[in-house]
């Protein structure tokens, strides 16, 4: 069931589009998914209340801020009594797309961070706990006092963790929301990266989540079985056209219509048999 439910969600999203690559011609293609962090168990502080910014945040992965009223968290919550409680981090312990996103992000935010915990898929963390999976962290963040994790959209929503608002890059303070994550999606500018390869992290826009991303799907510029190939744009033809509305019932974002224009422009243009003819046209 987790399979199809992923795969309904992907599909609705994902298209084929072009890049280059050294050993093989591919196509990526893009599907907006959303990483928040969530806090939970914070003493006297109500689930929304809290806003952190990317600095602020970087230090605390960092082990820098220790408790829930240093004075940087003051400072970003002047109306909140923040409690002397200690800050229990919570990371992941697998390797993941959500930790890349996560850690792009602060390394974005923070020079510190940038070098001395870099951005990929698995880090050495400074301090805190591990846990496997979104499902890990999000069941820990739950059950420690104190906590604070990462973990994508959808867990958080169903384990009912409390969010925090993050400080954007127009410094306004947004929530992790559908509307926010589909903000930052639009405000990317998709068409200047290569193959549409956007990391979605500290977008522009006032109503933009800062800590967003997307998926990719990679197909060969020359397939070796053009048919399949054409079957497979067909299938994200249809998703495009009818899926939208499954994928927000499963918290995730369909992508701008005017992204989806250049990416099937694209499909005709770059994804072709070995003769040179596209393999699929929108009138199919």
């Amino acid at each position: 069931m987790q399979l199809l439910r992923m795969l309904a969600a992907t599909a609705v999203l994902v298209a084929a589009i072009t890049s280059s690559a050294i050993a093989a011609d591919v196509s990526g293609a893009g599907a907006t998914f959303p990483y928040p962090i969530y806090a939970k168990w914070v003493e006297g502080v109500k689930a929304g209340d809290l806003t952190l910014d990317g600095p602020t945040l970087a230090r605390i992965f960092l082990g820098e801020i220790k408790s829930w009223n240093d004075a940087a968290l003051r400072k970003l919550n002047p109306s909140l009594n923040l409690p002397s409680q200690p800050i229990a981090v919570v990371h992941r312990s697998d390797g993941s797309g959500t930790t890349f996103v996560f850690t792009d992000y602060l390394s974005k935010m923070s020079a510190d961070w940038r070098s001395k915990v870099g951005s990929i898929t698995a880090v050495d963390w400074p301090v805190g706990t591990g846990a496997r999976g979104n499902e890990g962290v999000a069941a820990m963040v739950a059950r420690i006092k104190g906590a604070i994790g990462y973990v994508e959209y959808t867990y958080a929503k169903h384990n009912q963790l409390s969010t925090a608002k993050l400080t954007n890059k127009d410094g306004k303070a947004v929530a992790p929301t559908i509307e926010s994550f589909t903000a930052a999606a639009h405000s990317a500018n998709w068409e200047a990266a290569p193959g549409f390869g956007v990391i979605l992290t500290n977008e522009s826009g006032p109503d933009s989540w800062p800590m967003t991303s997307a998926t990719f799907v990679l197909m060969h510029k020359q397939p070796s079985d053009p048919a399949a190939a054409a079957e497979v744009l067909r299938f994200f033809n249809w998703a495009y056209a009818k899926g939208g509305k499954m994928a927000e019932e499963l918290d995730y974002v369909p992508m701008p219509a005017n992204v989806v224009d250049a990416v099937q422009k694209l499909w005709a243009s770059d994804i072709r048999d070995a003769g040179g003819k596209p393999i699929f046209a929108l009138s199919n």
